[in-house]
């Protein structure tokens, strides 16, 4: 399997678009029925061998749903044993809404959810959709592995934290994945601000990440901010040379471009040392403590060097 293969944003656009209002379906339902955490960590999928889960949920009879995108279905598994797909080939948003709550009708589950996109380009509701339709197989198993590579990557590197780090997940709001370190401290959030804001960045972060691109940014990237963002973080460096930071709603994205990194000597030491480098920079800022950035891997065992 090619390490980082390239996926312009242009060339996937039709289908990105169809499968992002696929996965804000089925995440919805995650946020409906999942236990509320701290910062939102109930809502995002996780990766698994064979795409995204949201992982069990409900009671009494807890069950997850799956995006298989090795064979391209959605599975819903209850704990009762019983499994319901469908094929993802071939479905209008409108189709995979329907389709989706027939099999969770039938499996005794009871959801609701508003069913509109969340901050996309239209408030088509799904049920009415039938725009977005492409779903390209090559495309999404190109999507599939490099999300799967770079899954790997950022848990390198929050291995090396040993302070509050949230796990790597993947946002099917904003269809990006990222890990956030947490410097410890707890900050002043506007009461203006939405529910979703001030639950996020309630407490000081740096977070790293990676998105597939957008229309503002048509080009996929690895990406770290600060936030609240401290005076002076855009002045400070990054690596490597092609790093740059990024003007983003009135605040800075630490950013290097997909294929800068995918096509240099060592890709994954490139992305590891550009995140390393944003992070440093707001943790030099913010004061973070460096002890919670030991020198192995984030291991905490004081004698390990000794056996």
């Amino acid at each position: 399997m090619e390490l980082f293969p390239a996926i312009p944003y242009e060339d996937w656009l039709d289908t990105k678009d169809t499968v992002h209002r696929f996965a804000q379906i089925v995440g919805k339902v995650r946020l409906a029925v999942s236990t509320r955490r701290n910062h939102w960590w109930n809502v995002p999928f996780h990766l698994t061998g064979r795409g995204l889960t949201t992982r069990p949920m409900g009671l009494p009879e807890p069950f997850s749903i799956d995006f298989d995108l090795v064979r391209h279905r959605l599975v819903v598994d209850k704990a009762d044993g019983r499994c319901a797909e469908f094929s993802l080939i071939g479905l209008s948003v409108a189709d995979f809404y329907a389709n989706l709550f027939q099999l969770l009708d039938d499996l005794g589950i009871g959801v609701e959810i508003l069913a509109v996109p969340y901050d996309l380009t239209d408030r088509t509701p799904f049920a009415q959709d039938t725009k977005h339709a492409a779903y390209d197989p090559a495309l999404v198993t190109r999507y599939w592995t490099v999300l799967s590579q770079v899954g790997q990557v950022l848990e390198r590197y929050a291995a090396d934290f040993t302070g509050k780090t949230s796990p790597v997940h993947h946002f099917w709001h904003t269809f990006d994945i990222a890990v956030t370190r947490f410097t410890g401290r707890v900050v002043s959030v506007s009461r203006e601000s939405d529910s979703v804001t001030r639950e996020a960045y309630s407490w000081e972060v740096i977070s790293a990440g990676f998105w597939f691109g957008d229309e503002e940014r048509p080009w996929p990237a690895f990406y770290s901010y600060t936030a609240p963002e401290p005076e002076g973080l855009d002045t400070r460096p990054l690596w490597p040379d092609q790093a740059v930071w990024f003007p983003s709603r009135g605040s800075h994205l630490a950013i290097l471009k997909y294929d800068d990194a995918r096509l240099s000597d060592d890709p994954v030491a490139t992305v590891l040392g550009f995140l390393e480098s944003a992070y440093q920079a707001g943790a030099e800022l913010t004061g973070c403590d460096a002890a919670l950035v030991p020198r192995i891997e984030g291991v905490t065992d004081p004698y390990l060097e000794e056996s």
